[in-house]
């Protein structure tokens, strides 16, 4: 089934009844209880920095472990499962020297929920499984001084954080992404710039996705 069909299928089902999303990521990741080790893997067994909490990463690292999260909820009902891309963009991803991965990890996690999604429609075909592409807050705010002593002092910029959701947005369209969901952006501004963003992208890819 192509992505157009695929859209086609979304609309049509969100005409007739209310659509299921998945729940969520991190608090599935957390009752795994993994350690350092599990988090890098063979690939970054000597990465400089400790990556535990990092757990957009594991879609490199432990594919397996979020195929089964992504099957669990698809097992359950959910017509859209979310991307493992909460902070997978440069910006969040600098704190563990990672920015360089950022579009790796975004195409990674799309590929892996566009098998869990393919797999199970291919199981219900009267049920089309979504992917959709999640793009997250980033850990700056560009409305909010995080200095209480400089109000007017700002961590990140419009553009930075514009570029960065580009980057992000094209990695999980590339990987298989049948829509866009910005969420939990708690600025509104930082909201906007994913907003601008993943038109940008559209044009950038010449693929528009709901």
């Amino acid at each position: 089934m192509t992505r157009d069909e695929r859209i086609a299928a979304l609309k049509a089902t969100a005409a007739k009844r209310i659509l299921i999303i998945d729940g969520g990521m991190g608090t599935e990741i957390q009752r795994r209880k993994l350690e350092e080790a599990d988090y890098r893997g063979a690939r970054f067994k000597d990465w400089p920095r400790d990556v535990k909490g990092n757990n957009d990463l594991l879609s490199l690292t432990q594919p397996v472990l979020l195929r089964e999260i992504h099957d669990s909820y698809l097992a359950a009902g959910a017509d859209i499962i979310e991307t493992n891309t909460f902070n997978a963009q440069t910006i969040s991803m600098a704190d563990y020297g990672m920015a360089a991965l950022a579009a790796e990890i975004s195409f990674e996690a799309a590929r892996l929920a566009r098998a869990a999604a393919d797999a199970w429609t291919a199981k219900t075909p009267d049920q089309v499984r979504i992917v959709a592409g999640a793009l997250g807050p980033t850990n700056r705010t560009a409305s909010i001084s995080p200095d209480v002593n400089n109000p007017g002092f700002r961590n990140v910029s419009f553009d930075e954080l514009r570029v960065a959701y580009v980057e992000q947005t094209g990695a999980l369209i590339e990987g298989g992404a049948d829509v866009i969901l910005i969420e939990t952006v708690f600025d509104t501004l930082n909201a906007k710039a994913a907003g601008v963003a993943v038109l940008e992208a559209f044009d950038a890819t010449g693929i528009e996705l709901p």
